[in-house]
């Protein structure tokens, strides 16, 4: 039986739309490429069905916003994470389909609010993972630094005793305007049933998938998923 070698990237938005988007795209099946994988970019909800995901080495919800889903792909995105499917949302998923208790248990929290565009730092808690192999220890970047409404951590894991695994953290001493104290997650991983999921809270700018260090991170990402990391 072959493997899955298709990456599904959906987007589709019915709130902000940001305009990295198509960057984002492009940067996901550029990075997919040297790993035997495919992408396949769609905002079309019917394509989360099982003839196209059995075919998927993972599901990317790339800044999708607003309710995206009908029951169906609700549904049969459900059953392929849960079956063992690989699941990132970049940015902007946080900001969709708040009226499913599943996705917000999937992703690991709920996009709240953000300050205005700015530098920060980006503390790396864990360099055992592909995503933030390659990342330095405390790493200055611009972008939205979204809020959430939980903190991640608190969401227990799909496995015992496999809780999220946060990965990243901003420091909100350091910039103006963040609501979630001295603890504040911007990336992490969990296992959902059989799958695996990953969520970065970067990646607003179009620029930021064409710098190397956010490039590498989201490559770790992806493989992730896809199950096809070697760490």
């Amino acid at each position: 039986m072959t493997a899955p070698d298709q990456v599904l990237v959906f987007s589709a938005t019915a709130g902000y739309r940001h305009d990295s988007i198509p960057a984002g795209a492009a940067a996901l099946a550029e990075l997919a490429a040297p790993h035997g994988l495919r992408t396949r970019h769609t905002e079309d909800p019917d394509d989360l069905r099982p003839d196209v995901l059995d075919g998927c080495a993972a599901v990317v919800f790339l800044s999708p916003t607003g309710e995206v889903l009908h029951a169906n792909a609700r549904r049969h995105l459900k059953a392929y994470v849960t079956g063992g499917g690989g699941f990132l949302g970049v940015h902007a998923a946080a900001c969709a389909e708040e009226g499913w208790p599943y996705y917000g248990d999937l992703l690991g929290a709920r996009f709240t609010g953000h300050p205005e565009i700015q530098p920060a730092v980006v503390t790396v808690e864990d360099h055992g993972h592909p995503a933030t192999a390659k990342l330095p220890a405390r790493w200055t970047w611009t972008d939205e630094w979204y809020d959430f409404g939980a903190n991640p951590r608190a969401l227990p894991g799909g496995s015992p005793g496999d809780g999220v695994r946060v990965l990243a953290s901003v420091d909100e001493r350091l910039y103006q305007g963040g609501t979630m104290g001295a603890d504040h997650p911007l990336m992490w991983c969990h296992a959902p049933g059989a799958g695996r999921s990953f969520y970065t809270a970067l990646g607003h700018l179009e620029s930021a998938y064409l710098d190397p260090d956010f490039r590498a991170s989201l490559e770790g990402a992806l493989l992730w998923c896809a199950a096809l990391d070697l760490r």
